[in-house]
């Protein structure tokens, strides 16, 4: 079959194995096959691909709750959505949730994902009390931060290349409603929504979208929306998109007029420097979730999404030459989102670090890997480091740069012999 990453480049040819009982996935590994755990595809580029890919989709059951806690133990395909469509009507949500709710839960924890409030919360580990590991001779083991530490530590973040999660252990939150209140403040430009960024530090949750192609006294201009969960009698979440991208988009729709246009009436929607709403937990943290196949509005070559994050001594300085480089290009993205990060975590291949990261969607196109390759040096330059998880083009060098545990990482490959088991064609391309 042919199979691809949410940014629909590269697509590969793939043998896909579903699997609905442990006993089955153990039989599999007795073949010997090099493979690669695939949930639901919304990793951007090819860390989930390879010529075998586990499918976890079937193996998606809930199997306890403790409604006194909020602990809940499920399947590793159980998706975020499923859990939300269960529990919110109950008064529970995820701890940490990244910008889609449609991603397994085993996915979850392997790209270790951050949302709007990782400067409070950190990431999605931060609520996960153990999970279950899969390792190539079939053997299970039970990760936590007590057991199989380095294991536990290697897992989280690490893109599938330790074994196969097959169940986890994580607290939801408490919710008074499935409304947030949100607040949201209008910067004219980078020192005012850094600025606006401090001010509200102690938000539970904070995001920017930014006007990546405004330049001079305008660069850096952003919308901040903050919020916190409401008081409200709703308790209900969207249980399906209502709306579905009809088709690819022709490659010359989004330019740099379409885009900057799209951007200038984004920005100026709002009238008021500080606007407050009440607003649903899908607008707020899945705004684009709302429409099925989304990414088709890039084209039928993809898109890629740039993520990076940098220290926050350097946020402003650094900030700056990228916005400024990215403006003066023209190849801007109407997707440019910003967030404040609190501090690192000990998983080995975590993204997040106490500083800002910065996400952009790009669509495929001859000019856009050059000007990539200049963002990477900016941002090693700052200290900086890139997401595994929408990574479609890092170099091993880059990589080795930014992440200063690959020698643990590659010590617990080496032991467990999952160099010869779990390989993405990610993993291949950067030495992992």
């Amino acid at each position: 079959m042919k199979l691809s990453g949410w940014g629909r480049c590269p697509i590969i040819e793939s043998e896909a194995f579903h699997f609905n009982r442990r006993e089955v996935l153990q039989h599999y590994f007795s073949k010997k096959v090099d493979c690669i755990s695939y949930g639901m595809g919304r990793s951007y580029g090819d860390s989930a691909l390879a010529p075998h890919t586990l499918h976890t989709d079937l193996f998606n059951h809930f199997l306890n709750f403790d409604d006194q806690t909020g602990v809940l133990t499920c399947e590793s395909g159980v998706s975020l959505a499923e859990i939300l469509e269960v529990f919110v009507p109950r008064g529970w949500f995820l701890e940490v949730t990244p910008g889609t709710k449609y991603i397994s839960i085993g996915g979850a924890i392997a790209s270790d994902v951050h949302g709007k409030n990782h400067h409070v919360n950190g990431c999605f580990s931060s609520s996960v009390i153990s999970f279950e590991l899969m390792l190539p001779d079939g053997t299970i083991k039970e990760c936590s931060r007590e057991t199989n530490v380095t294991l536990f530590k290697a897992t989280c973040g690490g893109m599938g290349l330790t074994g196969v999660i097959l169940t986890a252990c994580f607290r939801l939150r408490r919710i008074p409603s499935s409304m947030i209140a949100q607040t949201t403040l209008k910067a004219k430009n980078l020192e005012e929504t850094l600025d606006l960024f401090k001010q509200y530090q102690n938000s539970p949750y904070s995001v920017a979208w930014v006007d990546c192609l405004a330049k001079g006294k305008k660069l850096g201009r952003a919308l901040l929306m903050v919020g916190d969960h409401a008081e409200a009698k709703k308790l209900q979440i969207a249980a399906h998109p209502k709306l579905t991208f009809p088709f690819n988009l022709p490659g010359f729709a989004l330019n740099k007029f379409s885009v900057s246009a799209f951007n200038f009436l984004y920005y100026h929607r709002i009238f008021e420097t500080e606007k407050k709403s009440l607003t649903s937990l899908d607008s707020f943290f899945y705004p684009l979730d709302a429409v099925h196949l989304w990414n088709r509005m890039y084209g039928s070559a993809g898109f890629t999404q740039y993520q990076f994050v940098i220290p926050l001594t350097s946020g402003f300085k650094g900030l700056r030459e990228i916005f400024s480089l990215i403006s003066n290009s023209g190849l801007g993205s109407f997707l440019s989102v910003l967030k404040l990060l609190g501090p690192s975590n000990e998983n080995y291949l975590s993204f997040p670090m106490e500083g800002y990261t910065l996400a952009l969607d790009f669509k495929i196109e001859p000019k856009l890997f050059p000007l990539l390759d200049q963002l990477d040096k900016i941002v090693l330059n700052h200290g900086g480091r890139l997401y595994l998880a929408k990574d479609v083009r890092m170099t091993a060098e880059t990589l080795k740069h930014g992440y200063q545990h690959l020698t643990e990482f590659f010590d617990i490959r080496e032991t467990h012999a999952l160099k010869t088991s779990f390989n993405s064609k990610q993993s291949k391309r950067l030495g992992l």
